[in-house]
């Protein structure tokens, strides 16, 4: 019988797997989080099948998702890591300022970042991005690694779900 070897999530499979977890958490009347489509204007479409075929981004987008939990806005943005090593140049400055200025409006904005090899999803505050952004400007390096981050923020998988609420409510309790 041969052996299914499993590649992990692969580009949309993660936004996938999010895309369930948030109609889980809508089902069950935790959060309303909507998935923000990135603005485009078609080119080129094919006639016989209704496709685009060639597009341009009308403008640069903030993050992936955005909502409500309870009462408490969110927003975040989903990212893929290869290796242990993020490099800072795959979060645009635009999405930083978008980000600092949402929690400057009591909301909660983080990162949900996928390392394929290692087939972990890791919970980045803004806060701790900020960390590793704020030393890269002042000439430190322009990624961070794996090790350097908090092993509690590292979610746990539930199948086809990712349980990213229980870490918005610890990111929440500590920030009191």
């Amino acid at each position: 019988m041969p052996t299914w070897k499993s590649r992990g999530l692969r580009g949309s499979t993660l936004e996938e797997m999010i895309n369930r977890t948030n109609e889980r958490y809508k089902d069950q009347h935790l959060a309303l989080i909507q998935k923000i489509p990135t603005p485009i204007t078609p080119i080129n479409i094919d006639k016989s099948t209704r496709h685009i075929t060639l597009a341009y981004f009308d403008q640069k987008s903030t993050v992936d998702y955005i909502g409500a939990v309870q009462g408490i806005p969110i927003c975040f943005d989903a990212k893929e890591c290869a290796k242990d090593t993020f490099a800072l140049q795959n979060i645009h400055p635009h999405q930083v300022a978008f980000m600092e200025e949402f929690e400057r409006q009591d909301g909660i904005a983080f990162f949900l970042l996928y390392y394929t090899e290692r087939n972990e999803i890791y919970y980045l505050s803004i806060q701790e991005l900020l960390k590793f952004w704020k030393r890269a400007e002042e000439g430190g390096r322009k990624s961070f690694r794996y090790d350097e981050l908090n092993p509690e923020f590292l979610l746990p998988q539930a199948g086809l779900y990712i349980p990213y609420l229980d870490l918005v409510k610890k990111d929440l309790d500590s920030r009191n």
